[in-house]
């Protein structure tokens, strides 16, 4: 795992890696959007990563809003309560490459990576 860009502090974690991958796709997307990270219920152990762009004029007071180098990712508080500390990280790879989360409040993680139980 790459080194992260912001202070420990952060409750969502972003490695280098990740941060310019958010950037090039948020480039080919042609606007100045945020990422929005939350949780919902479902997925193979209990509940799953969700992760888009939106933009920002949909960025609400229940939000907390971490800014990374001028990108903001969003992520709203009762998501937040499962993934404060989340690390997210991006691989190139062939095999099992893109995005990957890593959780400190998941108890059990599904094999695809994408979903997770507490």
């Amino acid at each position: 795992m790459t080194q992260a860009t912001q202070p420990q502090q952060r409750g969502i974690l972003l490695s280098e890696a990740a941060l310019r991958q958010v950037k090039l796709l948020q480039a080919q997307q042609g606007q100045d959007l945020c990422l929005r990270v939350g949780v919902r219920q479902g997925g193979c152990s209990g509940m799953s990563y969700m992760m888009d762009f939106e933009d920002k004029s949909k960025i609400t007071p229940q939000d907390e809003v971490f800014d990374y180098d001028g990108f903001q990712i969003v992520c709203d508080r009762k998501s937040l309560l499962y993934l404060y500390g989340l690390m997210l990280d991006y691989s190139n790879a062939m095999i099992g490459g893109g995005f990957q989360f890593t959780n400190p409040n998941a108890s059990q993680t599904c094999g695809c990576g994408k979903s997770f139980g507490v």
